[in-house]
């Protein structure tokens, strides 16, 4: 492909897309995407927004006393950032018996990572402020599953690799 001694490919035979940035403003996030009730769902990167194939990137925002509907994410894998507010996070543990609900508290600065298939929800227990969160998935697409509980009802994983 006549690539320099950088490995980056002669600028003669890269297509259109891998010419440049992308660039996307808060005012260009599209909220055309899957919801769940009790928060706000926004794409940043997205097939739709800059044709990525593998990345789906947005925000969540979650009004104060509030909570999101139960979800999960399908086959993606999901790292949140907390960028404001002290939003919580719960799922179902079932490695106890019986299963217990957990809540993980955040703050800003924290990451959560969310594997494929796991229920959870959002949590919102500050009166005054709305929560931000900054999402990426390893799907292009935001995969969205509403539930009506923390039940887990997803494939298992049943090998370490």
């Amino acid at each position: 492909m006549g690539a320099g001694a950088s490995g980056v490919p002669d600028p003669d035979v890269i297509d259109a897309f891998h010419r440049r940035l992308h660039h996307i403003a808060p005012g260009a996030f599209s909220s055309d995407t899957s919801q769940t009730t009790g928060m706000r769902r926004v794409e940043a990167i997205s097939g739709k927004t800059v044709g990525s194939e593998n990345l789906w990137m947005g925000q969540t925002h979650v009004a104060p006393s509030t909570n999101s509907a139960n979800h999960h994410h399908g086959k993606s894998e999901t790292a949140i950032y907390v960028a404001s507010g002290n939003p919580r996070f719960v799922f179902l543990d079932i490695d106890q018996t019986p299963p217990v609900e957990t809540v993980v508290e955040t703050k800003p600065g924290d990451y959560i990572f969310v594997p494929p298939f796991v229920p959870h929800r959002e949590e919102n227990p500050d009166p005054d402020n709305e929560a931000v969160v900054v999402i990426a998935r390893t799907t292009q697409e935001a995969i969205v599953v509403n539930l009506p509980d923390l039940k887990w009802d997803g494939p298992v994983r049943t090998t370490a690799g």
